[in-house]
């Protein structure tokens, strides 16, 4: 098979247009998270929530953050392990969930997952037998009775039912049904994924390969263990190299040779876009890290900065929050990896401006840094 050479600008362009951030802007949420597979939920809102932030990045003001919600409830989208997905990939999914933990979970905490569930299997039942009679229902609505408890050095530790739901929904046994606030509202399975037949396992992960590759554009074949969403895409699409770049990478086809218009965009920093940050500095040159665990003097870009996007390059950062108590959206800084030129900051100051207004705030001046 014929190895593909792409320049680097080639492969930003791949990238752009395969995220739907290019000038042809996507019409419907629906649409957008088929073409990007999924939406990640994340509780951080300094500007907005993560799911919204992408879907407003894509479609603009015409978005309103109430579809998500509706579509949840409608259940054209389902939620699965904090990504928000189309109903219909569910059948991609199923399989592997009737194999856990040897599918879908990380090799290094298999064995802890299993004898852990079987340790509480008393729990486990008593959770289906109440949400089979009561659901949807929130975790604190069920009573932990598990004989031995979850032990995490992390946030997880001692939560004993939310810990053991997330290992039930990832045996296809429970679903997040909704939500009420930041409260995951939990039901049987059954009662939220469509009826369809699964697709079997090997197909199933070949099928995510080449729908992952569809929307990333251009991604490495293989890559680090990951539970949730790969970022690698397997044997999916066709070779190609990028110049300057070391190694092989994985193409879709379909972008080959395509036109492309660019447009400015502001991206959340959990953006797919930017979500590999290794493939982000390989591709883009662009240096970037999310600084909100960071003490406020060690940052320098920003509490919850989110990158600039105009046309195929990443240019900068925007400190930004969403002060709703005062009404505004509040700028701190709009930092240029370069300076701007005046067309940059006319089209990067509209998307801020189209910003403020999806959020019903107020605009403070822009400080450029």
């Amino acid at each position: 098979m014929t190895v593909h050479e792409l320049s680097r600008t080639d492969a930003r362009r791949i990238a752009v247009r395969a995220q739907l951030l290019d000038a042809a802007r996507p019409e419907g949420l629906l649409g957008v998270v088929r073409g990007l597979t999924l939406l990640q939920i994340d509780p951080v809102a300094a500007v907005a929530p993560n799911a919204d932030l992408v879907a407003w990045s894509r479609i603009g003001s015409a978005y309103a953050p109430g579809e998500l919600a509706a579509a949840l409830e409608k259940r054209t989208l389902v939620e699965l392990q904090a990504m928000v997905r189309p109903a219909e990939d569910m059948a991609l999914y199923r399989a592997e969930m009737a194999e856990w933990p040897e599918r879908g979970t990380p090799s290094s905490w298999r064995e802890y997952h299993r004898t852990w569930v079987a340790a509480n299997d008393a729990c486990r039942r008593d959770v289906l037998d109440r949400l089979a009679a009561g659901g949807p229902l929130p975790s604190r609505a069920l009573p932990d009775t598990c004989a031995e408890p979850w032990r995490s050095s992390g946030w997880s530790h001692n939560r004993n039912v939310t810990k053991l739901l997330e290992l039930m929904a990832q045996r296809g046994e429970v679903a997040v049904a909704g939500r009420r606030g930041r409260d995951r509202l939990w039901d049987l399975a059954d009662r939220v994924y469509p009826e369809t037949a699964p697709v079997p396992v090997e197909e199933a992960l070949r099928i995510r390969d080449e729908r992952r590759l569809r929307a990333l554009g251009i991604a490495r074949a293989r890559g680090p263990e990951c539970q949730v969403e790969p970022a690698d895409v397997g044997e999916a699409g066709e070779p190609a190299v990028v110049e300057g770049v070391r190694g092989t990478w994985r193409v879709d086809p379909a972008q080959l040779g395509q036109p492309f218009t660019g447009r400015a965009a502001l991206l959340s920093p959990f953006d797919r876009l930017v979500h590999d940050r290794r493939r982000m500095a390989e591709l883009f040159a662009y240096e970037y890290q999310l600084e909100m665990y960071k003490p406020a003097a060690e940052r320098r870009w920003g509490y919850f900065a989110l990158p600039v996007l105009h046309g195929d390059r990443l240019v900068g950062k925007l400190d930004a929050t969403a002060d709703r108590k005062a009404g505004v959206l509040r700028v701190n800084a709009l930092h240029e990896d370069a300076p701007f030129t005046k067309t940059m900051t006319r089209e990067i100051g509209r998307e801020i401006e189209d910003l403020a207004r999806w959020l019903a705030l107020d605009l403070e001046p822009v400080r450029a840094d």
